[in-house]
């Protein structure tokens, strides 16, 4: 016979993921039982793996691997792996392949985002519309990489699968940003025109990141020999290029000394002059591949440069106001 039966379990006995013993796997379980701190952790991890693919993108197209894999969906027309192609090598095949591959991270991060937003409690709306963007992004992502193998990497496609993910990395910084704050107005925490400035300057960034595609698409490193590339003169996008570089500059400088000027909050002080820092080492880079006849290794860094550019400037203009959270109807005074 059977021993009288133990006290049923209850569920202060359930061990859930934020009480597991393992910091790595508390830290990979955290969507789950999410706080404040944790959802704003992989917020930031959504911006760092948007940043990254898009750097590997660049590193598929550098390499010569465009191409690797021919077809899309599958690999090869016969295979959603890499195998023995004819006209392809098993390098170059493992390279596109490989960065495929990193799309199911992005969108494991994503999800991650969603599925934290939504168990957060109280849920934040604001929130929950911000992390849809990450895995609704990586669905566009992928198709448009489709889009991008079907039409031969043409430089139009090839550039618009950058700026799609440029796009991404801009919702995961606003996912970062307002997963520190609450959901109440926002609340400037510099001048009125000092913010306007960062929204020109935000702006400029922009069209200095669509005029660097024109560039690639113009330049070499095309991916593939079969690529077409776009028909302008290389030397005048380049300089035209060159030209938004020195606005974008001179209104970081002009925003950074606004701020000093009218003292502004010590974060975006430091957020401005870190941008000025990445922007200055940006140039010396876009320069020296230029003199140097573009060598794949600096257009590889020069786009990881790029990426950090447009994650400042975000992190600058983020830095210039605030929201607190919304009072709840207990703290909101009654009416006199």
């Amino acid at each position: 016979m059977e021993g009288p039966a133990g006290p049923a379990r209850t569920i202060d006995d359930v061990k859930v993921p934020a009480d597991h013993p393992n910091p790595v796997v508390r830290s990979l379980l955290s969507f789950w039982t999410p706080t404040a701190e944790s959802m704003r952790g992989w917020a930031l991890a959504s911006v760092v793996v948007n940043a990254g693919i898009a750097v590997t993108g660049a590193g598929v197209r550098v390499t010569g691997s465009g191409l690797g894999c021919p077809t899309w969906p599958r690999c090869t027309p016969d295979s959603f792996v890499p195998v023995a192609h004819p006209e392809t090598s098993m390098l170059n095949m493992a390279v596109e392949f490989g960065n495929r591959l990193l799309t199911f991270l992005v969108l494991a991060v994503g999800v991650a985002c969603v599925v934290s937003a939504m168990r957060m409690a109280p849920r934040r709306v604001s929130l929950v519309r911000l992390a849809w963007l990450q895995p609704a992004g990586v669905l566009a992502q992928a198709l448009w990489g489709g889009l991008v193998v079907r039409t031969a990497l043409n430089p139009f496609t090839v550039g618009m699968h950058f700026l799609i993910s440029i796009g991404l990395v801009a919702a995961c910084w606003m996912l970062y940003a307002r997963s520190g704050e609450g959901d109440a107005p926002p609340v400037r925490l510099a001048h009125r025109d000092i913010r306007r400035l960062g929204h020109v300057l935000v702006g400029a960034v922009s069209v200095l990141l669509v005029l660097g595609v024109v560039v690639t698409g113009t330049g070499p490193h095309s991916g593939d020999l079969r690529a077409s590339r776009f028909d302008f003169d290389m030397e005048a996008v380049a300089r035209l290029h060159a030209d938004v570089v020195y606005l974008v500059v001179g209104l970081t400088f002009a925003l950074l000394l606004a701020l000093h000027v009218t003292d502004a909050p010590r974060a975006a002080r430091r957020a401005a002059l870190a941008l000025l820092g990445v922007e200055l080492a940006q140039g010396v880079i876009g320069y020296t591949q230029y003199f140097l006849a573009v060598p794949a290794a600096l257009v590889l860094l020069h786009v990881f440069g790029s990426t950090l550019v447009w994650i400042a400037t975000l992190r600058t203009v983020t830095s210039l106001r605030t929201r607190q959270p919304v009072p709840s109807p207990a703290q909101v005074p009654a009416p006199v």
